[in-house]
């Protein structure tokens, strides 16, 4: 019975939407009656074949994994693209679509081979015609092959066999995007972010196990200290549009990103709760770099088939969406960009910008929530309990906190100065993509300086580092010196925001939480007395 099943599967995947395809341009799960996940080796067959004799496919390297494993990029343009310079003379936006960041969510990887089969070899040609695609099926390569049984219990074993969640030097790939360890993500910033400078950044995930009523769901780009038009845009254009259109073609239900807690509020529930803002998650990063980003998190108790069939949906209406208003979606972000260096240059040293904040509803709640019913009931203890049931109902009005308001703010300053002797620094920014010069000379500055008066550590590790923060205070600073050889940031440049929030010794994901300054507070003896944080924040540098 069971072979009859994944024949009919297979030759269902043949003739889907009209097209017979060669068995080479098949997915692995579309020939294993999605029982299995494909393998590095799988996919790369099936991008080949893909790209084979293809007027507008080039296939390239975002850099080599731990392994030795290629991470391919596949773009795709026509007139075919090959370098970042072609794209940016083209005029287009460029759209990059990545799966595979956490190797147990799979329906990105598998989703992505799909449409590049129908971009390239079918009848979804058109969606090249204003714009430049760049696809990474398989950001995480080595752990996407060790395949084990029950590494992801709410997806109940479809597909049988996931990867490994962190990368092969144990790192959560998402979670890396201010500290850069990973040598997935180094790859990222240098060949791909920084010289291709996406329009819009969109990552595939799976959700962990929340019982909503939608096949997927969404989040923008949350900006915190960023511009807020790329965010705004993204919350009511591009997800709303994409959201009905897929409801209407495919059937299948998309919302808002999410979780909820049934046993705290009771049934039903008042509200849900998006994950926090930081830009350790490259889509939230985005907002600080005066782009957009979506959050693609297909729904966890649904079969591999259908968690692909929503994310397949999902990626070729945002690609349709973007294939039409690409040159609007660039305006927006160019605004957003000039807005953030006019407000250094006519703002700095006069108003304050946060960088720790708490989460907050959005200003209107959520007309109609799809979620599974849950029954009440009285335990042997007298105890409430909920129990969910097999029925998805509607919400009326929940209150949505996806929003996010400023705890501590800090002065905005013209730029900042780096000691020479702490280099590490100035590499790290730049590998980011910011700005970074050398004094020619001695220089003079005026502006504050933070004297830190206690460093504390989380007692927990989290992605191999205790968490640090720091107390103390701001005060002001007149004819500062500087050497000749010492690092400037002027921050009236594109990535000022997030310039900010890395270099800000209050920020709450800046590079003194990451551990990049423990070192030199220690050797200071910040135990024993107050310590200078190193980086000046200037507001004149003469």
């Amino acid at each position: 019975m069971k072979k009859v099943i994944v024949l009919f599967l297979l030759t269902f995947s043949l003739y889907v939407q009209g097209q017979q395809w060669p068995t080479e341009l098949l997915t692995h799960p579309e020939k294993t009656g999605f029982r299995e996940t494909s393998t590095y080796k799988q996919v790369m067959g099936v991008v080949n074949a893909a790209i084979k004799d293809s007027p507008y496919a080039h296939l390239t390297s975002m850099g080599q994994s731990k392994e030795g494993k290629e991470i391919p990029v596949v773009v795709m343009a026509n007139p075919k693209v090959t370098s970042p310079e072609e794209a940016k003379a083209s005029g287009k936006p460029v759209i990059y679509v990545q799966g595979n960041i956490h190797s147990g969510e799979v329906e990105g990887k598998e989703s992505l081979q799909i449409l590049l089969r129908e971009i390239l070899k079918g009848d979804k040609t058109n969606l090249l015609d204003n714009q430049i695609l760049l696809f990474v099926p398989i950001y995480n390569t080595d752990s996407n092959d060790r395949l084990e049984q029950g590494r992801r219990p709410s997806q109940e074993d479809s597909p049988i066999k996931v990867g490994m969640r962190p990368n092969s030097q144990g790192w959560d790939l998402n979670r890396d995007g201010i500290k850069a360890e990973a040598l997935e993500t180094k790859a990222l910033f240098q060949n791909v972010i920084v010289p291709w400078d996406p329009t819009l950044f969109v990552d595939l995930h799976t959700t962990n196990g929340v019982w909503h009523g939608y096949s997927l769901t969404w989040a923008p780009s949350y900006h915190t200290a960023g511009e807020k038009a790329p965010f705004d845009y993204t919350w009511d254009k591009i997800l709303p549009t994409v959201t009905d259109n897929v409801l209407e073609e495919d059937g299948i239900h998309l919302g808002p990103y999410g979780y909820f807690y049934e046993r705290r509020e009771g049934w039903p529930i008042k509200s849900i709760y998006t994950y926090n803002h930081h830009p350790r998650y490259l889509v939230n990063q985005f907002g600080l770099r005066n782009r957009m980003a979506i959050l693609s998190e297909a729904f966890a108790h649904e079969r591999l088939y259908q968690r692909m069939a929503s994310t397949y949906a999902f990626v070729r209406e945002i690609l349709e969406y973007t294939n039409e208003n690409g040159q609007e979606m660039m305006a927006v972000n160019q605004k957003a960009e000039a807005d953030a260096i006019n407000l250094v240059k006519e703002q700095a040293g006069k108003i304050q910008k946060g960088v720790r904040f708490e989460m907050v509803p959005m200003p209107d709640p959520i007309e109609k929530y799809r979620a599974y019913n849950y029954l009440k009931t009285v335990n042997e203890n007298g105890q409430e309990r909920y129990l969910r049931s097999r029925e998805i109902v509607e919400l009326e009005n929940v209150t949505n906190y996806s929003a996010f308001n400023p705890t501590v703010k800090a002065t905005l300053p013209r730029g900042y100065v780096i000691p020479q002797e702490m280099a590490h620094i100035a590499e790290h920014l730049q590998l980011l993509g910011a700005k970074v010069d050398t004094l020619s000379k001695n220089a003079r500055a005026n502006g504050e300086v933070f004297t830190a008066t206690k460093l504390e550590k989380g007692q927990r590790p989290f992605e191999g580092h205790n968490m640090a923060t720091i107390d103390g205070e701001f005060s002001s600073a007149s004819n500062k010196r500087f050497k000749k050889g010492d690092f400037y940031i002027d921050l009236a440049q594109p990535l000022a925001n997030l310039i900010f929030y890395m270099l800000e010794p209050q920020s709450d994901d800046g590079l003194v939480t990451w551990n990049f300054f423990d070192t030199y507070f220690e050797e200071n003896k910040i135990d024993e007395k107050p310590v200078e944080y190193p980086i000046f924040k200037y507001f004149e540098l003469n």
